[in-house]
């Protein structure tokens, strides 16, 4: 039996999808089945299942042989904070508050804490349920990594392995046609994602948004390379990266979001202007959703599950209001409203940053040393 009194609990996965959130379900409804006799209950498509009411019981068999499974059982939304819920009127979207609604919901369905998975807008919008006086524990999920608190976020060793292997095939008919080729990943405002697929493919240049490159440095080292016999270019850019002096290339606005600003077209803009400096034939690709999906690593399935089982651990002791994270290389907590709405982006002299340059990888800010 739990030391507090929570007896059932809704579980959601709020933002984008990533591999592991299956996982994460299974291992909080089973931890809380056969561990605590909990009821446990899914919520579907994220805070809007909260909003309109999309609320049912899980039992075991429904959270049985979804480890190995992609994406999530419950459906998922990025557009649904309930703090900030965009509907449309007379044309155009107005933002409201509807956390009343929740609250009504989550007493109707008699759920005494929830379990949110989720990345920074997530847990943004947590903070705000915890303020109106919900129980809720959080567990970090985002491909990006980008989740102040801990060192690690499940989905990212997923896409990065992703990332790289697609930035290994790329790299071979780089090779066969002597062409610079611009990788786009994903990663938004933090470059772990671009900086680690990368690393791990071997990439010649890596742009990402916290070291602003310089085009003409950029070009120089395609050019360095083809008058050195290496024929080829493969350059990893994170979606937020950007030119010194200049900004984020945005592909649109989504009005119906409350973060409504997409990113996307960096790499299109690094490989034209590459091929107007140097004269080599250049190509672009976006990555896109693609590093989203897929079977989780094993690494994440693990993480996943000994993420939920810490969550449902923190609701077991009475913790609310805290997300579980890997601190030094344990699995400890922190407080939800210390890590709402900021994000853990990648520091210049970071080991990775400094490894990288080490082996001749340029970054577009100086002309490196080879």
């Amino acid at each position: 039996m739990t030391k507090s009194k929570i007896r059932r609990i809704g579980v959601l996965t709020g933002g984008g999808d990533c591999p592991g959130l299956n996982a994460v379900i299974r291992a909080v409804a089973k931890t809380g089945m056969f561990r605590y006799g909990l009821e446990i209950f899914g919520i579907e498509d994220g805070y809007l299942g909260l909003i309109e009411d999309r609320i049912r019981p899980l039992s075991v068999s429904d959270v049985s042989g979804i480890l190995t499974v992609g994406g999530t059982i419950l459906g998922a939304s990025n557009k649904a904070n309930p703090s900030q819920f965009k509907v449309l009127e007379n044309g155009k979207w107005v933002e409201k508050d509807v956390t009343d609604r929740v609250l009504e919901n989550c007493r109707k369905h008699k759920l005494d804490a929830l379990v949110i998975i989720g990345g920074d807008g997530t847990m943004a919008g947590a903070a705000k349920l915890i303020d109106r006086g919900l129980k809720i524990v959080g567990v970090p999920k985002t491909i990006d990594n980008d989740l102040p608190g801990t060192e690690m976020t499940f989905g990212h060793d997923t896409a990065v392995a992703t990332g790289s292997d697609a930035l290994d095939k790329v790299h071979t008919t780089a090779s066969s046609h002597h062409r610079v080729m611009v990788v786009e990943l994903m990663g938004r405002y933090a470059g772990w994602l671009a900086l680690r697929s990368g690393l791990a493919s071997g990439a010649d240049v890596i742009l990402i948004p916290e070291i602003p490159f310089k085009l003409d440095v950029v070009a120089d080292a395609c050019d360095r390379r083809s008058k050195h016999g290496k024929r080829f270019t493969l350059i990893a850019v994170g979606e937020g990266a950007f030119p010194a002096g200049g900004e984020m290339v945005v592909n649109h606005v989504d009005e119906s979001s409350p973060e409504p600003i997409r990113l996307g077209g960096i790499a299109k803009h690094v490989a034209d202007e590459v091929e107007k400096l140097t004269g080599l034939e250049s190509r672009a690709i976006v990555l896109g959703h693609v590093q989203r999906g897929g079977t989780p690593t094993a690494f994440d399935r693990i993480l996943a599950t000994v993420l939920a089982h810490h969550a449902t651990e923190l609701l077991a002791d009475g913790r609310f209001g805290e997300m579980v994270v890997v601190k030094n290389g344990k699995i400890d907590a922190v407080e939800i409203s210390s890590i709402a709405g900021k994000i853990r982006t990648v520091q210049p002299g970071d080991s990775l940053v400094l490894s990288a340059r080490a082996v001749g990888t340029c970054f577009g800010d100086v002309i490196e040393p080879w």
